[in-house]
């Protein structure tokens, strides 16, 4: 009688029946293995959390002091039951993972969310051999491969003094986690004052525990707000836009950070002055690079343009499929997400 896979989905997420574990499940379970600590990979109410050692400070951040949360070692192997699991650095944010399960010799990695492109907020992309991989596809499709960071962040400094030399704050819209420290990392703070959100403030903290260095950020008063008007790099969540904090900036310039600048369209329906093509996905070449260094004959893509990488990779011999999940992708990235129906004219880009 055939056993049934190591993985499945289930009503409460993708569950390990053997270990009796589930990864990222998206109702409360009572062991969440959690490859990072974005809300739609990390929910509150489980009864006990493993996750990478390097992201257990922002995930107790995100979950609350209550929560149960084990950190393990890149690479360490634990037992549950007769399943070995693994963590191995996924590249995507502070303490970001690939789930490897083994059992009987079948190896199994679930990839979370994940880049190839190192940067210096969290450990780098390492493949994992496998034999079954479930890979994200928030960007799996030809039209998006991504410019080289180095060229996106001198882009935002020309930006940062252009309007300085206007006498306007540079508001540029982030993910409170992950791209908000990687802007921060990557910008050259000699330009001027940086203010950030309190939903990225709190997160700080974290980074710092796990030996990030960033640079200092002002503090909001009255003082700091009229010493450094016109000059400033304000980052801050897609959420607060319009609010009463941003508005003390006085005039300013709008920008997003985000893979969805990618396209045209994107920034003008956000009504924003600029937009800057920084994603932490994987690009097109990049989902097929690590996909091809996993050695896997049996692929699952998650969430966004599964059907067009699912063709892709059965044209090359592959057995691939579509897998739903409840994953949505990172908030403030989807609300700039354009209309789906880009997809069909997109896909007739595919290199088949």
């Amino acid at each position: 009688m055939p056993q049934p896979p190591l993985l499945q989905i289930s009503e409460r997420g993708l569950y390990c029946a053997v270990g009796d574990f589930y990864i990222d499940p998206w109702k409360p379970v009572g062991f969440a293995v959690t490859t990072h600590a974005h809300s739609d990979h990390a929910r509150s109410g489980s009864q006990n959390y493993l996750c990478a050692e390097a992201g257990r400070c922002v995930l107790q951040e995100r979950l609350g002091a209550g929560a149960a949360i084990e950190g393990i070692p890149y690479g360490k192997k634990v037992t549950r039951r007769s399943v070995t699991v693994s963590l191995h650095p996924a590249g995507h944010i502070l303490g970001s993972a690939q789930v490897r399960v083994e059992h009987q010799g079948e190896v199994w990695v679930v990839s979370g969310d994940y880049k190839l492109e190192a940067e210096p907020t969290c450990a780098p992309f390492e493949p994992v051999r496998c034999d079954t991989f479930i890979t994200e596809c928030t960007f799996g499709l030809p039209i998006y491969r991504w410019r080289p960071q180095a060229e996106i962040f001198d882009e935002i400094n020309r930006w940062w003094r252009q309007n300085q030399s206007a006498a306007r704050a540079s508001i540029l819209h982030v993910y409170s986690l992950g791209k908000a420290q990687r802007v921060l990392a990557g910008v050259d703070a000699s330009i001027g004052p940086i203010f950030v959100h309190g939903g990225i403030s709190r997160l700080l903290p974290a980074y710092a525990a796990a030996g990030v260095k960033l640079p200092a950020v002002q503090e909001m008063n009255a003082e700091s707000l009229g010493e450094t008007r016109g000059t400033a790099l304000v980052l801050a969540p897609s959420a607060a836009e319009n609010s009463p904090w941003l508005r003390r900036f006085g005039e300013a310039s709008t920008a997003f950070a985000s893979g969805w600048m990618q396209l045209r369209g994107a920034r003008r329906r956000r009504a924003l002055d600029r937009g800057f093509t920084l994603s932490d996905h994987a690009d097109w070449d990049g989902l097929l690079s690590a996909i091809s260094a996993t050695g896997a004959q049996r692929i699952f893509a998650t969430h966004g343009d599964t059907a067009p990488l699912v063709r892709w990779l059965r044209e090359r011999g592959l057995d691939a499929h579509g897998l739903k999940t409840q994953f949505t992708g990172d908030a403030e990235e989807i609300s700039a997400e354009p209309a789906s129906g880009h997809t069909a004219a997109a896909e007739a880009l595919l290199p088949l």
